[in-house]
């Protein structure tokens, strides 16, 4: 290979386990997942790599190294694009261990500026659009809005803690215009307090979950026992790398 003198640099940081992330690396389906439909790769040493975009345009390379769950590096080029060839540019992904899940670190590698210039914004999207596949894939295993508006509505004091302490982190928090609460137990408390004050009220979601990010939208109304709507509103959830929730803040409407 020519010397490739001009890098490109990108770090992200993904709010799930190296493992988790490094499989979208070494899985055809997971990796065609992020590029789109018949993309492929053989992660090993000499394997194939192979990435086809929506519009037509195929990537490919080969597997230079695998060091499962820390790095993948790659050859990467175009098959109609002569100025960077199939074979001409590197691609190096690194996955360090984060406070908040995994850190990403990605080099491209190529031989002249013009090019390197040219995959500024493309590996910004690319990034973008990986690190939503998967915050999106780990916040719906986990159902933990459905989870967290079912619990302000559970009577047995037993099973809501518990539920509590499953979906949520120690240090969870939680506001709107009635509510200022930090911590689980603070948390814990406060929905002891609906069940005294206002026994048989639920929050029901309304519509679909929408997700971005580690960050999910959810409406909702609260029914009383009675089956009438006693109020309605939105909530913005915040994940952690274990898909529990740290942080909601939630806007009632009117």
């Amino acid at each position: 290979m020519i010397a490739l003198t001009h890098r490109l640099d990108r770090t992200l940081v993904v709010r799930a386990a190296r493992d988790t992330v490094f499989q979208y690396f070494t899985d055809t389906p997971r990796w065609a997942s992020w590029w789109g439909a018949g993309s492929t790769i053989d992660a090993r040493p000499g394997g194939r790599m192979v990435i086809r975009h929506a519009n037509g345009v195929e990537v490919s390379g080969e597997v230079l190294e695998v060091s499962p769950p820390e790095r993948i590096v790659f050859t990467y080029g175009y098959a109609n694009q002569p100025q960077i060839p199939p074979g001409s540019s590197r691609v190096t992904i690194r996955l360090d261990s984060h406070p908040q899940g995994t850190l990403l670190q990605l080099t491209h590698e190529f031989s002249d500026v013009a090019p390197r210039d040219e995959h500024v914004q493309g590996w910004r999207f690319q990034l973008s659009l990986f690190a939503n596949l998967i915050a999106d894939t780990a916040s719906r295993e986990t159902s933990v809005v459905d989870r967290w508006f079912a619990a302000w509505g559970e009577p047995d004091a037993g099973v809501r803690e518990r539920e509590i302490d499953m979906i949520t982190a120690p240090a969870v928090t939680f506001g709107d215009k009635y509510s200022c609460l930090d911590g689980a137990d603070d948390l814990k408390a406060h929905l002891a307090a609906v069940q005294r004050f206002m026994p048989g009220v639920r929050l029901e979601r309304r519509g679909a979950v929408r997700y971005c990010l580690w960050h999910a939208l959810a409406d909702w109304a609260a029914v009383g026992k009675d089956g009438q709507q006693r109020g309605s509103g939105t909530s913005v959830f915040v994940l952690d790398a274990k898909g529990r929730i740290t942080s909601v803040t939630g806007f009632w409407a009117g």
